[in-house]
């Protein structure tokens, strides 16, 4: 297939040639339906005239000045937009090319403002199992996703991690919403008591898990104990919304809907919608107060931050997203396609849970319903649903190791915001005939 290192070298790609909307055609004239925003960037969908003029304009004045020599227009703007968004005009922003990028940058940033408080043994990190973080040698020791360290364990840190908050898998039976919530919370107490409070810098979740475990939420509470326990002990708050944030959830944070704060957020994939990469650290300004004033500068730094092609597609997504009203379209649309969703795999023998917030949905399956039984590696779920998908031309995520690390398989729905009705009934649809075509 050429000189390509590609992702899977034995398998054979369709050249994409054309994408509009929320469709992707191939060299043969195919056509795919985008319901997964390829990895959940895809916003927009494909295609859109106001963001790929906003780009041409920004290349015809500057494409590229090094922010170590210049600041830019877009870049400034973009920051003054999400400091507006998070809700603290004192917060800073830091723009990089993509997600491990951003939740390394947040680690180097919880550590380098431990230093300048002068609480310098603060390095230990704390993260929870099943989740997923970033492919970086630091965001991939955070991560709790076996498969995808395997091979890298002898170059990875052994940070603690905490349980993780998944009703379908993990609530007893005889546990109340809050007696589930206070003893995953709990889990995080324990494990910070075990390094020693003043050992710990963060603790850093996603606020709906999404590659490893398919679109899990918290339970009701969850993260407001969270909060208080990292109150309580002095440790830094993380929110890794790289596939969650910029609206996917249906409000522009997820956090939103916990009722708190985080000290830091990490934002990419839906804050440039694949016209450009871009991702984003958004502070509270203490810590970068706190670091301006020890240390004059941030001891971090890439090629590409603040790119000011890539803010500039950053800014035109956003006016987009507000010019259109296109949350509201999330929420309304997200509760269309989990209504029909139910009705269509509700009963389905082999789909325990339908799970998700606004355009963020996952399908949890099993082997046998009543007893929740994941399907093991051997079966090959995840490769067969894709193929299944493709040929019957639909673009979806799926993934294994669902349940513990190893067994389980889900489907991650993340489609464009801009999905109408007919859409929502066509994936449904071709969604249905792939079960019907994958043996389980």
């Amino acid at each position: 297939m050429g000189q390509v290192f590609y992702r899977a070298p034995q398998h054979c790609y369709p050249e994409v040639v054309k994408a509009e909307g929320v469709y992707l055609y191939d060299k043969t004239g195919k056509q795919y339906l985008d319901a997964s925003g390829g990895a959940a960037v895809s916003c927009l969908g494909h295609g859109n005239k106001y963001v790929i003029q906003a780009l041409k304009a920004q290349l015809d004045k500057v494409a590229f000045a090094h922010t170590a020599f210049f600041t830019n227009e877009p870049q400034e703007k973009l920051a003054q937009m999400l400091a507006t968004r998070f809700g603290d005009e004192s917060a800073r922003v830091y723009f990089l090319s993509g997600g491990s990028e951003a939740n390394e940058t947040a680690i180097k940033l919880a550590r380098q403002y431990w230093v300048a408080k002068g609480e310098k043994r603060k390095s230990i990190f704390i993260s929870r199992h099943q989740s997923y973080h970033g492919n970086t040698l630091a965001t991939l020791s955070l991560s709790g996703n076996p498969a995808r360290q395997k091979n890298y364990l002898p170059l990875l840190h052994n940070w603690p991690k905490a349980l993780p908050c998944h009703a379908y898998r993990y609530q007893n039976t005889d546990e109340t919403t809050e007696d589930y919530a206070q003893r995953c919370a709990q889990s995080l107490e324990t494990e910070i008591l075990l390094a020693g409070p003043e050992n710990v810098a963060a603790f850093i979740a996603e606020p709906i898990v999404g590659a490893t475990m398919g679109c899990v939420p918290a339970v009701k509470g969850y993260f407001k104990k969270i909060r208080a326990i990292c109150d309580k002990y002095n440790v830094l708050l993380i929110m890794d919304e790289i596939m969650a944030g910029c609206g996917r959830s249906g409000t522009y944070f997820a956090f939103e809907q916990e009722n708190i704060k985080p000290d830091i957020v990490t934002i990419a994939k839906g804050i440039g919608g694949g016209y450009q990469p871009l991702a984003a650290v958004i502070c509270q300004g203490f810590i970068h107060d706190d670091i301006v004033e020890k240390f004059g500068s941030f001891d971090h730094g890439h090629t590409y931050v603040g790119h000011a092609t890539a803010c500039a597609a950053g800014v035109a997504v956003m006016e987009v997203l507000e010019q259109e009203n296109l949350l509201k379209n999330v929420q309304s649309t997200g509760s269309l396609l989990k209504s029909h969703l139910q009705d269509t795999f509700g009963s389905h023998p082999n789909i325990g849970d339908i799970r998700g917030r606004g355009l963020f949905i996952g399908l949890e399956l099993t082997l046998d319903k009543d007893k929740k039984t994941p399907p093991g590696p051997e079966l090959g779920l995840p490769q067969k649903i894709k193929q299944s998908a493709m040929e019957n031309g639909l673009i979806c995520y799926p993934g294994g190791g669902t349940a513990d690390g190893m067994s389980g398989v889900h489907i991650l729905l993340a489609p464009p915001f801009i999905y109408q009705e007919s859409h929502v009934s066509e994936l449904v649809e071709k969604l249905s005939r792939i079960m019907k075509s994958v043996p389980l």
